[in-house]
């Protein structure tokens, strides 16, 4: 867009603003401008300020640009306009906190992560732009200097003291872990730190020699490798505060002496319950201080670590602050500085906080009189003035609204021809390719020839017509410049949907770290069965080191595993919750559990192998290749679609184009845009004639599901209704009629569908939505369509990847595993149950005109928790949900609650899936530590379905002991991100259920019997074998050759760390992958000593005697012993040469089966096992 905003800087009234600012005037007053214009003009004066700031970056002074706007929302709308119109700029929002300064309630990452980068780019950046909406300039910071002393770049050949460097990793925020997986944490092995900081996008990993940094690289926090190499970073804090340990002293004297005065006032005022609170608070967060803990409520006491505190303008070293609708902003902060002070004057009286607490907030003179110390310009639509502002020169610049054009094309054509006989330039923007080509070819049939904006710094010809492909708020047009910008908005009728901003960290490799084996875990081998996994332990027999897993059965039999046979090793895998029975050593148990897990899943891949060939014999209808109106139905989607999305689509599309019936399972989590795939599949069976089935589970859902339809299908000819109970009988009459006659293409509904008073003319495809919650009847009949129409099955229960890979070839899935660029992420909170907290939670959503569900999962005194949040927040309407409802009067409630006829949901756990309720964004589970992680992940994803920011509190009673499973639960949920280990864990959880629903009930019990692993592997092998693609594995040798050969602790000292290093080297059995495996070890621990190099040359021995048909290399006492399988015939010629080469050392021996003695002499035994591997090379390559 650089041709537009030269076009626009190229105006009088740019120009007359540009030399202002150059000449230092400040408080400049520019009117007239509306939204969009905004956005441009602020995009040209950005680039200006950029380019300046690059020609004068030898003089080192940072054109930092500040914008502040009245709300979150307007900020979010500009910086999506900046990032397209000015993309090499960058662009931070400065977002206010939602968690207050005493609340015992970790903050949210996300928020913090757009703070830090915004300081960052304050204290360290060149040019830049930071939008600060008016709430977060309330929020004072810790004084600049401190920031700036403590945040640093670290850069290459400079000294670094370790002890002293970790310690201000410490002070900093960050938390030390053994593996650096998430943002905020540091790890420290040997001369190797590795730090993932919340500014960046990937961890860094720095490397010293001795005392001097030797190497700075990035890493991939999946596979923990370093893939590019930093001469520099600039190391920030893990929070947006510093609290520094050796003003503890002093902090505690001034809470001391707070505190005596406030408890004496509000014991004075006869408030003796408040000040006993007061004091009892205070004494548990000075012992926290005390111990340097940064916990969650600590920055109540900023005000008692600094007593000078900066506002955010405090670290704008020089720059501009713009204030966008000035009279808007000031109204902003005003509301949000008086609801504080509302809050604080109550949490006073309490006794719940100090009066220190209430320093941290500003008022509007100290925000706008220190935003006068810089050069200041305001932005006023209809030139107001601020009161106490000074303005120096007032500028006008005219902007107009465009009018909607709403996809009516014939009266863009004729408006653009209006504004080209004007002279005036036009400028198309739209989001998708697609509808960039169409719109050019749609318009150059109604005479307008449309160009692509070119991308030179050159103003525009006057009277042109040009298109781009982006992004806009909304379109303008400015006069002066003549210039008139169209967005979507105008043109389509379309407003852009938001995609906000997300944590930038990677999601993590899922599947990767499910099999993380801890000290405690179930394990399975696939010889012995299921056992607890106790450790790693080392033994030294006949004077040689190696590690074992140590494994306990039954009756406390003990099982040492060599670490080279790991592969026989699984965590099991069951449902949440369950405990499995320990297998006997030695006994039979095992063996027969595993043949009948064999015989069933042989009988369950015949079947489904049976089902798939009858329908690759029936001749359904094979659908036509995509229509143009397809292609602009589809072209009219709002968003981007994911790579997953548009791969299932192509899927279907192939399946429903081919003769047979098509019978496909769609799986992706809630939100994954599943509907979307299924409603252009829909659409392509209308093009060709046919009627749709849309099937689902609930009353409500067909009425959702409904409404979307409605929506999506509008302005094309596709005839849709709904059948469920909301319609009258008749309605229902006529709807039936409609559908036999053919009228109505698209039928959405519950079983009802299915009655065999529901007669189609001319069904060509079923669409199902979760059909494992139908029930016996229902899926009967299902199973009779199955044969002869096309069935699309949608579930939001993920499935494992391993059995989707397991059932290829036999039953066809699409899996969506990627969310929807930018989704709001939903921010978690885990805290103890605060009246007050809650409270706020739920006033906060009311306030905009949202809902709120709130989880209490004992129906036995849900009526008491009903009474309780009555008196707690008397002013909302509850309703109330459980199983125990009778169906109709539950539908009701739900129904109700749907369409905003009440503001809290009080619901057991029955909401966990399939309600989508956009407006309900606050979730308040009740002793969440009760609840399984899975649970609350499928409870999580009820809220943040629209285009607002969503809240969940996982909450537990805070006077309770709770078990150490629970903590361990707990600290999960705290750790809920996609990256958090909790997170993989509840994945795991719902992919066991996901595959119970797909195999069928039946399958449960011998999932449980093995564990879910070795089922996956038992069915992929039934699978391939009655296929014809089995394949005979060799036995596993048995290598036992006297090195040490092991990890030591020196080396690696986590033992999670060791087994995944173990597992790696088992499955890296050649030198081509044991040279990538030893770049990782040495890039992430440093060089591997001896006994791990012996391990990795075990492997390759063991690797070359599976291949060549050895079952045993074993040291004898003057040497090794090859032993074959009977039967084999060896290379003779190449061990001809071997004998020749080695006169005397190795010696072929005659007996039964083949043996080969390889004598030590005077070889060290380093020699002599490579003199092993080396024969045993040369007979694989000769074989």
């Amino acid at each position: 867009m650089q041709s537009v905003l030269r076009q626009l800087r190229y105006s009088l009234g740019f120009r007359e603003i540009r030399r202002s600012l150059e000449d230092n005037v400040s408080e400049i007053l520019v009117s007239g401008l509306d939204s969009a214009g905004r956005s441009l003009f602020l995009a040209a004066l950005i680039e200006a300020r950029d380019l300046e700031a690059k020609r004068q970056k030898s003089l080192g002074e940072p054109g930092i640009t500040v914008i502040v706007t009245p709300d979150p929302y307007s900020a979010a709308a500009l910086a999506d306009d900046l990032e397209f119109l000015v993309p090499g700029v960058p662009v931070e929002i400065f977002p206010a906190l939602e968690v207050l300064p005493h609340e015992a309630v970790t903050q949210d990452p996300a928020l913090m992560q757009q703070r830090l980068r915004s300081l960052e780019l304050m204290l360290f950046g060149e040019s830049g732009v930071v939008i600060v909406p008016a709430a977060a300039a309330a929020r004072r910071l810790i004084p600049q200097h401190i920031m700036k002393r403590y945040c640093r770049r670290i850069s290459l050949g400079q000294e670094l003291d370790l002890p002293e460097f970790l310690r201000l990793l410490t002070i900093l925020g960050y938390k030390r872990e053994d593996l650096v997986e998430g943002p905020g944490q540091f790890s420290a092995r040997g001369g190797i730190i590795d730090i993932f900081m919340l500014t960046a996008d990937h961890p860094i990993r720095i490397e010293l020699f001795d005392n001097e940094i030797d190497s700075i690289r990035k890493f991939d926090p999946d596979t923990q490798r370093s893939y590019q190499n930093l001469d520099s970073f600039i190391l920030m804090p893990a929070r947006d505060s510093i609290y520094l340990p050796e003003l503890v002293p002093s902090v505690e004297e001034r809470v001391k002496t707070q505190l005596a005065r406030q408890a004496g006032n509000l014991r004075n005022l006869g408030l003796t319950e408040a000040a006993e609170r007061l004091e009892g608070l205070m004494a548990e967060h000075l012992e926290k201080i005390k111990e340097q803990n940064l916990f969650p409520g600590i920055d109540q006491f900023m005000a008692c670590f600094y007593q000078e505190l900066d506002s955010i303008w405090g670290y704008l070293k020089s720059g501009l602050i713009i204030f966008d609708n000035p009279d808007r902003v000031k109204q902003s902060l005003n509301a949000e500085i008086n609801e504080l002070g509302e809050q604080y004057a109550h949490l006073l009286e309490e006794g719940r906080v100090l009066p220190a607490a209430t320093k941290i907030f500003a008022t509007w003179h100290d925000v706008y009189t220190e935003a006068q110390k810089h050069q200041l310009l305001y932005l006023s639509p209809l030139g107001n003035k601020l009161q106490g502002s000074k303005v120096k020169q007032t500028v006008n610049l005219l902007s107009r609204h465009v009018e909607q054009f709403n996809a009516n094309l014939a009266n863009l054509a004729l408006r653009i021809k209006e504004w080209q006989q004007a002279q005036t330039s036009v400028v198309l923007v739209v989001a998708k390719e697609d509808r960039l080509k169409r719109l050019t070819s749609d318009l150059f049939d109604r005479g307008i020839e449309v160009s692509p904006l070119p991308e030179s710094r050159l103003a525009l010809p006057e009277g042109k017509a040009f298109i781009a492909k982006g992004s806009l708020s909304e379109g303008v047009e400015l006069p002066e410049a003549k210039l008139v910008v169209l967005s979507e908005a105008e043109i389509l009728g379309r407003k852009r949907r938001r995609l906000p901003r997300r944590l930038s960290v990677p999601e993590g490799a899922r599947i990767s770290s499910y099999g993380e084996l801890r000290a405690g875990d179930y394990v399975v081998h696939i010889t012995h069965g299921i056992g607890i996994y106790r450790g790693i332990t080392t033994l030294e027999i006949d004077g040689v080191h190696r590690d074992y897993l140590e494994v306990y059965y039954a009756n406390d039999d003990k099982l040492y595993v060599p670490t080279d046979q790991l592969n026989l090793l699984q965590k099991y895998v069951g449902a949440e919750g369950s405990v499995p029975r320990l297998s006997k050593l030695g006994g039979t148990d095992w063996s027969k559990a595993k043949k009948r897990v064999k015989e069933s899943v042989r009988e369950l891949a015949e079947g489904l192998l049976k089902l798939y060939s009858e329908r690759q014999l029936v001749q359904g209808h094979a659908y036509s290749p995509d229509t143009p109106w397809q292609q602009e139905f589809e072209a009219a989607f709002p968003y981007e679609e994911t790579e997953d999305q548009l791969r299932s689509i192509a899927e279907i599309k192939q399946d429903m184009e081919k003769p047979q019936p098509m019978d496909r399972l769609l799986c992706g989590d809630v939100g994954f845009g599943k509907t979307e795939v299924a409603l252009r599949a829909a659409f392509k069976a209308v093009m060709d004639g046919k009627q749709v089935a849309f099937l689902v589970p609930t009353t409500i859902l067909a009425q959702q599901h409904y409404e979307t339809i409605k929506e999506r299908f509008e302005g094309f000819p596709v005839k849709h209704a709904v059948l469920s109970r909301f319609q009258s009988a008749k309605e229902q009459k006529a709807i039936l009629k409609a559908l036999a006659r053919g009228e109505i293409d698209i039928l959405v509904g519950t079983h009802r569908i299915l009655s065999p008073d529901v007669i189609f003319k001319d069904l060509g495809l079923v669409i199902i939505d979760e059909e494992q919650r139908f029930g016996v009847a229902q899926k009967e009949r299902l199973k009779e369509l199955r044969l002869n129409v096309d069935v699309l099955t949608m579930t939001a229960t993920p499935i494992p990847r391993t059995l989707h890979m397991a059932m290829a070839g036999v039953r066809n899935m699409s899996l969506i595993e990627t969310p929807p660029e930018g989704r709001y992420p939903v921010r978690t909170y885990v805290m103890p149950f605060d009246d007050e907290v809650i409270r706020q939670a739920i006033l906060r959503e009311i306030a905009r005109d949202g809902q709120v569900f709130f989880v209490h999962n004992r129906v036995q005194d849900i009526d008491w928790m009903a009474s309780y949040l009555h008196n707690l927040v008397p002013e909302i309407d509850i309703a109330i949900a459980h199983g125990q409802m009778d169906e109709d009067s539950l539908e009701n409630v739900m129904y109700r609650f749907l369409n905003n006829e009440s503001d809290l949901l009080l619901a057991t756990t029955i909401i966990e899936s399939g309600l989508d309720i956009p407006n309900a964004n606050t979730l308040i589970v009740y002793d969440a530590d009760k609840l399984g992680l899975a649970q609350l992940y499928q409870l999580r994803g009820r809220v943040g379905r629209s285009n607002r920011v969503a809240y969940a509190y996982f909450t537990y009673r805070p006077d309770k002991l709770i078990s150490e499973e629970s903590q361990r639960r707990l600290k999960a949920i705290q750790e809920f991100t996609e990256l958090g280990s909790g997170f993989r864990i509840a994945m795991r959880d719902l992919e066991i259920r996901g595959a119970g629903n797909i195999l069928g009930p039946e399958q449960h019990g011998h999932i449980a019997a093995v564990g879910f692993d070795l089922y996956v592997k038992l069915l992929e092998e039934a699978v391939r074998e009655l296929k014809g693609e089995a394949e005979q594995a060799p036995p596993e040798p048995l290598v036992d050759l006297k090195i040490d050969a092991y990890i030591p602790d020196e080396y690696i000292p986590d033992v999670k760390q060791k087994v995944e290093i173990y597992k790696k080297i088992v499955a890296a059995p050649t030198r081509e992958q044991q040279s990538d495996l030893l770049d990782e070890l040495t890039d992430r621990y440093g060089e591997p000593p001896l006994a791990v190099l012996n391990m990795l040359t075990l492997i390759r021995i063991k690797a070359l005697a599976a291949q060549l048909g050895v079952s045993s290399v074993q040291t004898i006492p003057d040497g090794v012993m090859i032993k074959f399988h009977s039967g084999l015939s060896l290379p003779m010629e190449k061990l001809v040469q071997l004998i020749q080469e080695h006169k005397g050392r190795i010696m072929p021996l005659n007996a039964k089966v083949p043996k080969i003695k390889i004598k030590q002499g005077r070889l060290t035994s380093a020699q002599l096992i490579a003199l092993v591997e080396e024969v045993l090379t040369a007979l694989a390559l000769a074989k």
